[in-house]
C-alpha cells in the first residue's frame, strides 16, 4: 500500500526524530511508566506509522464497507442508514415481572428484546425441583413451561420485535417454547426474528452451564440449525459467543480465536449433517465482549470480520456473500464493573459501548452501573439505555463508516490480533480440533493463565482500577437495589402445579415417549420437542428424557 522508497525515507526521518526530538523530550519529561500494555497485556509502541502496516494491501486486507473482506464493516452505509439494535439484557424473578421490564424498556426506546434466564432454567430444571432450590429468579427469569413463556411475552408484538435468548444446553426447548407462544399469538414461525445463543462449545470452554456430553450437545445444536433454515428462516440459530470466554479471563486475541474456532466447528458439523454451507451459514451470528481497552476492542472486531470472511469463502467454499458476513452483538464487559464506587461504571460502560459502535456492531447491550451489586434497578437500566441513545444521537460517531479505518495504530492492532488468532487455530488443529482440545483442557488452561496474569497485575498495582486499587474512597455505597416480588416463588410453584393438573397427561406422556425415541435415533429432535412443548410438558421433564438418552457430562480433571 506504500511506496518502498518513501517508506525508506520515513524510516530515516523516524530515526532522526528519535535521536533529536524524542531523546530531548524524554530527558526533560520521562514517560509515566516503563511499559504500556493493553488490557490483554500486549505491549503498545510509542508511535505508529506506515512502517507498522507496510505489508498491508488495501483491497486484500481492508477493502470498502460492505465488500469482501468486510474489515471496514458488513454494510456499505452501516449506522448512517440504520442504527444498531439497542437490546438490553433483562430477566428476573417471575415471567410477570420480566414482562413488565420488557414493556418499560420498549417504551423508553429499546429496539429489541434480550432474555436472561435464571440458573435453574439454564441448567434444565423446573423451578420446583430440589436442584433448583434457592436459585429462582436470581440471575434471570424462571421459565418452566409454555405457560411461563406465554406470560413472559404477553402483549409484545413478536412479528415486529426481534428477540435474543441467552440459553445454551436447553436452547432447543426454550426456542420451541418461544415458537409455540408466538403461535398462540397467531404468528407463523417464518414471521419471527431473533437469535438463540445456543453455543454449547463455549459452555465447555468457559461458562460451564452444560448438561449433556459434547457429541449429543452438538447434535442438538445442528438440529436447531437445520430446523431454523427450513422453518424459521429469519432466526439466527446460534450466537457464537466470545463474551463468556472473555468474562472468564481470556485476552482479546483468545476471545477472538476461540470464538471463531467454535464457529468453524459448527460449520463442519452442519456440513457433515448434509447441509449446504450456504443453507445455514447466513444465519450464524456472533456475540463479543467490549472490554476496557478502547482501541484493542475495535481492532478485535475488525479482525473478526476479515478472518471469518476469508475462512468461509476459502476454507468452506461458501458461495453466497451473506455466508461470509460476520454479524455480531456486543455486550459491555460485566467483569469490568466494580462494586466500589459503582457510579464509575457509567463511564466504563460508555467507553466500551463507544468502542463497539466504532467497531461496527449490529446490536448492543450496555450494562447497568449496579450489576456488580445486584440485578439492574429500573433507574440504572434506564441510564444504561440512555448511554446508547446519546452515542447514537449526540456523539457524531455514526456519521461516517469505520471512522478509525486507516489509523496506523488501529490497523497494526488489527493485524496483530489476526496473527495471534491464526497461531491459536494452528495449535487447536494440532490437538485434533475443538472437541479434543476441550477434552485436553487446552482452552481452559489458556484462559486460566491469562486471568491469573491480569489479576496479578492488579494486585501488584501495575494495573490501575479506579476505585479498587487507585483513588480509593471509604464512603458507603448509596445506589438503589432492585427488590423482587417476595411472593414470586410461591406463585411460580402454584402455576407449575396448575399446569400439571390441567394439561392432558396422556398427550404429555405420548409426546415425551416420541421425544425419547427421537433422541435415541437420528431424526431431527425439534419437531418432537415442539410437540412436547405444545402439550405443556415441562422443561425438567423434557431434559429428564434427554438425560436418559444422552447421559450427563462431567468435566474431566487435568491436574
Amino acid at each position: 500500500m506504500y511506496d518502498r522508497e518513501k517508506l525508506s525515507t520515513l524510516q530515516e526521518s523516524l530515526k532522526t526524530w528519535e535521536e533529536k526530538n524524542l531523546a530531548k523530550a524524554l530527558k526533560n519529561l520521562p514517560e509515566r511508566k516503563k511499559n504500556f500494555l493493553t488490557t490483554s497485556s500486549e505491549p503498545i509502541n510509542r508511535l505508529y506509522t506506515p512502517l507498522d502496516v507496510a505489508e498491508q494491501n488495501y483491497q486484500r486486507d481492508l477493502g470498502l464497507p460492505g465488500q469482501y473482506p468486510y474489515t471496514r464493516g458488513v454494510h456499505p452505509t452501516l449506522h448512517r442508514s440504520k442504527l444498531w439494535t439497542m437490546r438490553m439484557f433483562a430477566g428476573f424473578g417471575t415471567a410477570e415481572e420480566t414482562n413488565a421490564r420488557f414493556k418499560y424498556l420498549l417504551e423508553q426506546g429499546q429496539t429489541g428484546l434480550s432474555i436472561a434466564f435464571d440458573l435453574a432454567t439454564l441448567m434444565g430444571y423446573d423451578s420446583d425441583q430440589p436442584e433448583a432450590l434457592g436459585e429462582f429468579g436470581k440471575c434471570g427469569v424462571a421459565i418452566s413451561s409454555l405457560k411461563d413463556m406465554e406470560i413472559l411475552l404477553e402483549g409484545i408484538p413478536l412479528d415486529k420485535v426481534s428477540t435474543s435468548m441467552t440459553i445454551n444446553s436447553p436452547a432447543a426447548i426454550i426456542w420451541a417454547m418461544y415458537i409455540a407462544a408466538a403461535e398462540k399469538q397467531g404468528l407463523r414461525p417464518d414471521q419471527l426474528r431473533g437469535t438463540t445463543q445456543n453455543d454449547i462449545l463455549k459452555e465447555f470452554i468457559a461458562q460451564k452451564e452444560y448438561i449433556f456430553p459434547p457429541e449429543p450437545s452438538m447434535r442438538l445444536v445442528v438440529d436447531t440449525m437445520q430446523f431454523g433454515a427450513q422453518t424459521v428462516p429469519q432466526w439466527n440459530s446460534i450466537s457464537i459467543s466470545g463474551y463468556h470466554i472473555r468474562e472468564a479471563g481470556s485476552t482479546a486475541a483468545q476471545e477472538l480465536a476461540f470464538t471463531l474456532s467454535d464457529g468453524m466447528e459448527y460449520v463442519r458439523w452442519g456440513i457433515a449433517r448434509g447441509m449446504d454451507v450456504d443453507e445455514f451459514a447466513p444465519r450464524l451470528s456472533f456475540f463479543f465482549n467490549a472490554h476496557n481497552d478502547f482501541f484493542e476492542e475495535i481492532a478485535k472486531y475488525r479482525a473478526a470480520r476479515r478472518i471469518w470472511a476469508r475462512e468461509m469463502r476459502e476454507t468452506f467454499g461458501a458461495k453466497n456473500p451473506r455466508s461470509w458476513l460476520l454479524r455480531f452483538h456486543t455486550q459491555t464487559a460485566g467483569v469490568s464493573l466494580t462494586a466500589q464506587q459503582p457510579q464509575n461504571n457509567v463511564v466504563r460502560v460508555a467507553l466500551q459501548a463507544l468502542a463497539a459502535v466504532l467497531g461496527g456492531t449490529q446490536s448492543l447491550h450496555t450494562n447497568s452501573m449496579d450489576e456488580a451489586l445486584a440485578l439492574p434497578s429500573e433507574s440504572a437500566v434506564t441510564i444504561a439505555l440512555r448511554t446508547q441513545q446519546i452515542i447514537a444521537e449526540e456523539s457524531g460517531v455514526t456519521n461516517t463508516v469505520d471512522p478509525l479505518g486507516g489509523s496506523f495504530f488501529v490497523e497494526a492492532q488489527t493485524d496483530r490480533i489476526e496473527a495471534q488468532a491464526y497461531d491459536y487455530f494452528r495449535r487447536i488443529e494440532a490437538l485434533g480440533g475443538v472437541l479434543p482440545a476441550i477434552d485436553k483442557g487446552f482452552f481452559q488452561s489458556e484462559i486460566s493463565d491469562a486471568a491469573y496474569r491480569y489479576q496479578r497485575e492488579i494486585d501488584s498495582g501495575a494495573r490501575k482500577i479506579v476505585g479498587v486499587n487507585a483513588y480509593v474512597e471509604e464512603k458507603p455505597i448509596s445506589v438503589p437495589i432492585l427488590e423482587m416480588d417476595p411472593q414470586g416463588y410461591q406463585r411460580q410453584v402454584a402455576r407449575l402445579e396448575q399446569v400439571r393438573r390441567e394439561r392432558d397427561s396422556a398427550r404429555v406422556g405420548q409426546a415425551l415417549d416420541r421425544l425419547s425415541i427421537a433422541c435415541q435415533g437420528t431424526e431431527n429432535t425439534m419437531p418432537y420437542i415442539l410437540d412436547a412443548v405444545r402439550a405443556y410438558a415441562t422443561l425438567g421433564e423434557m431434559i429428564g428424557v434427554m438425560k436418559q438418552a444422552f447421559g450427563v457430562y462431567e468435566e474431566p480433571t487435568w491436574i
